[in-house]
């Protein structure tokens, strides 16, 4: 063995390369052009023992400098999540459960991903739910797609008030496709009923609308449904699901495709990912889901079972027929989604909806007070911005130093709003620990 992280003996290499019918391993290599091969020895330190690169880690760790207090969402946000979601979790036969094309492995799994599909599709209020997405941008590019194939319309309506990501990835899902993509100015920090009413044509496939949106505010959702509708086009509503503790369902509302992050539902915050994309579609929509679809069914016993179904993807039938390329399900994270719905029920998330609510409209009041007043004048849930009397950027350098990290920089999707800051409050705050993020912010006004 040369090498303790490369557990190969020379006997073994010696063996393959026999198999393979090459000498050694250059002569592998020969189709490689000279010029791209690599002259020297690949740059990486010497090996270490178990003990050494445990402790290398902790010291790369103990760099890290993590605020006591943080009012950060826009996207990814820090709820409390139940000891039991990880405890199941972590049980050995979802770890290694194999992934989920044979169900007579995984009934356990098919079975996990039938029930995560079944509260999604009660939370969101429409009949039909994906087994999960990549997350919640790739999620709304897929329902942008669905839009366009359903309706065979060339154009597409995205609000100014739609996250700056989720505009991005939609733009790159579309690049190339020669759809046209509009966006609509929102100066008052929400969709107008007017502007949309001008703007919709016989050419708009779809009408994207954030709810709350990226400024936490809630859009008259009800109308802007309505609205899209008549023009023949699909709205689809994209959620932070949470919020739906509270607020009614899209779908109630007349959306035919709600799709959404689904991190809020016991993933924890863990450097960006892994991530969650959820969807819900009405049955005009069924047969163009992206991903799968676990269904309920009985053996030739009469026992319950479950099988995938409905899978029109590249891997299932011929390529210009599949309605994706998607090719992972998230199958873990859906399976901890799952578990956090089934713990809290309609009455535990109807419980954090409401204190996350509670709490950021306390902060929000106490802020005013302290010389912070909202940036926008409308109604909204855990998330709003206020106006801040120096740059957003220089407050957040500061509070950072006394262990707080306010929020979110407006300015950088928006120079216009360089003196705006975006602050979140979760259900994880009491009131001691909102009360001292306004005397810090007093303190530096």
């Amino acid at each position: 063995m040369n090498h303790p992280y490369l557990p190969l003996t020379d006997g073994q290499r010696r063996a393959m390369l026999d198999t393979i019918g090459v000498s050694d391993f250059a002569e592998l290599l020969a189709e490689v052009p000279e010029e791209l091969r690599l002259k020297k020895p690949l740059d990486l330190p010497a090996s270490q023992s178990e003990l050494e690169l445990s402790t290398g880690f902790h010291q790369l760790a103990e760099m890290n400098v993590l605020p006591e207090l943080s009012f950060l969402g826009a996207g990814a946000y820090q709820h409390y999540i139940p000891a039991v979601v990880n405890h199941l979790a972590k049980r050995s036969e979802f770890y290694t459960a194999y992934t989920p094309y044979q169900p007579e492995l995984s009934q356990g799994m098919l079975q996990a991903i039938f029930e995560f599909q079944s509260y999604i599709s009660e939370l969101f209020g429409l009949p039909v739910a994906n087994a999960s997405l990549y997350d919640g941008p790739t999620a709304l590019a897929e329902a942008v797609l669905m839009a366009l194939k359903e309706t065979r319309r060339n154009q597409v309506l995205l609000p100014e008030t739609l996250h700056p990501s989720l505009i991005e990835v939609v733009r790159t899902y579309l690049r190339d496709s020669g759809v046209e993509i509009i966006i609509l100015p929102c100066p008052a920090g929400v969709q107008e009923i007017e502007h949309l009413a001008k703007s919709l044509s016989e050419e708009c496939a779809a009408v994207v609308i954030q709810n709350p949106n990226r400024y936490g505010i809630l859009e008259d959702l009800s109308r802007l449904i309505e609205l899209t509708r008549q023009a023949g086009a699909v709205p689809i509503s994209y959620v932070q699901p949470l919020t739906l503790g509270l607020l009614e369902a899209p779908g109630r509302l007349g959306a035919e495709i709600v799709v959404g992050e689904g991190q809020p539902l016991g993933l924890p915050l863990s450097y960006g990912g892994p991530y969650l994309g959820l969807m819900a579609v009405s049955e005009r929509f069924m047969r163009r889901i992206p991903g799968r679809l676990v269904g309920e069914t009985l053996d030739r016993d009469g026992r319950i079972s479950y099988v995938l179904t409905l899978q029109a993807r590249e891997q299932h039938i011929r390529r210009e027929k599949a309605t994706s390329n998607i090719c992972s399900n998230q199958a873990l994270c859906a399976l901890r989604a799952a578990i956090y719905l089934g713990v809290l029920g309609p009455k535990g998330l109807h419980q954090v909806a409401q204190r996350c609510y509670d709490n950021a409209h306390y902060l929000a009041a106490e802020l005013n007070k302290a010389g912070f007043p909202l940036r926008f004048e409308q109604p909204f849930f855990m998330e709003f911005a206020i106006h801040t009397s120096r740059p957003a950027a220089d407050l957040i350098h500061s509070l950072a130093a006394r262990g707080i990290m306010p929020g979110l920089d407006l300015g950088r999707f928006d120079p216009a709003l360089d003196h705006s800051l975006l602050v979140c409050a979760t259900e994880i705050f009491s009131k001691t620990q909102l009360d001292r993020f306004c005397t810090e912010m007093r303190d530096l006004g």
